[in-house]
């Protein structure tokens, strides 16, 4: 081998230790990436007035149309209940309202492994809040739709599942009705936060599946870049009542700082913004890889020197002493 062959191979394998780089960090990135929850077609209309009243006292809603949303209280961003069950529209605190999910919402869970990912057993009954309204269920969606919210958040804000307390699992998922697979948006039974990016101006309903009866506290964050350059951000907990036999009552007493977290590190009911917090995943992933790839183009290089040394010396032990 002579010394130029050497160098091409050497130059050959940096390239491809280096396109290897780039195709992995492309990937890396993409993986982390939020899901973004479409809105399936035909989708739910509505307009939000900006004058719409936030409503005080406790209240159950056990029917009609309910949304999520981030909306500016007293200048601060935060997140309450829109409820579309009456006439005249109001917003409410997550605090002061219970979800009450009647017997109505049993379905049994389809023999189908498309919803294996309920790690519920086919045929057994469960409440489901579905993504087509039932008029006897409580239609639970959520909305980017505040006119201040709209006025102010850079392209869309992101909604993220923090923690779920209850007796059994919630999932959350969108069926786009054309014969594609479900999108999981939420399961209680993955251990880890799990965010999804909402477009601005975007009313979305989904199916929402509790594997028992019983109180559940789903903590729930959104967050959004401003156009002014600032982040915001709030966490608040929702309270379910599933099932006929569940008291509201025992919902509301419910403690959002007692049991097991079974998703992430569920945070407080009080609004905040971000802070620091240990690195993201593809952060360290990406630096894992880093030094990985470095020792790799490492060895590289010196096999490709090692390479050119013998060339060398073999040019110099052969017959012609190494001359032209």
């Amino acid at each position: 081998m002579t010394a130029g062959r050497a160098r091409r191979r050497a130059v050959r394998a940096t390239t491809a230790v280096s396109r290897w780089v780039a195709v992995t960090v492309v990937a890396l990135v993409v993986t982390q990436t939020p899901a973004v929850a479409g809105q399936p077609a035909p989708g739910p209309s509505q307009s939000i007035a900006a004058d719409q009243p936030i409503a005080t006292g406790r209240t159950v809603l056990s029917a009609g149309h309910v949304d999520l949303g981030p909306r500016y209280v007293d200048g601060r961003w935060t997140l309450l209940v829109h409820d579309g069950t009456k006439a005249q529209p109001v917003w409410r605190s997550p605090d002061e309202t219970v979800l009450r999910v009647s017997d109505a919402a049993l379905q049994p869970v389809p023999d189908d492994p498309a919803y294996a990912f309920l790690g519920i057993d086919a045929g057994k009954r469960v409440h489901v809040v579905p993504q087509v309204q039932n008029q006897d269920v409580v239609w639970i969606g959520w909305n980017t739709q505040d006119p201040q919210v709209m006025q102010t958040i850079d392209r869309g804000a992101t909604l993220n599942l923090l923690g779920v307390r209850g007796p059994g699992t919630l999932t959350t998922f969108l069926q786009s009705g054309n014969f594609a697979a479900p999108q999981v948006l939420w399961r209680s039974a993955q251990p880890s936060a799990q965010p999804f990016w909402v477009e601005v101006n975007t009313h979305t309903h989904a199916n929402w599946v509790f594997s028992e009866p019983g109180v559940y506290l789903v903590t729930v964050q959104v967050s959004a870049d401003l156009i002014s350059g600032e982040k915001v951000s709030a966490t608040r907990t929702l309270r379910f009542a599933v099932g006929e036999a569940t008291s509201p009552d025992a919902a509301f007493a419910a403690s959002a700082d007692a049991g097991p977290t079974l998703v992430g590190e569920a945070a407080s009911g009080a609004d905040r913004k971000p802070d620091g917090g240990s690195p993201a995943p593809v952060v360290v992933a990406l630096a894992a890889t880093g030094v990985l790839l470095a020792a790799g183009l490492v060895v590289v290089l010196l096999r490709g020197r090692g390479a050119k040394r013998r060339a060398e010396r073999e040019r110099s032990t052969s017959p012609s002493g190494g001359q032209p």
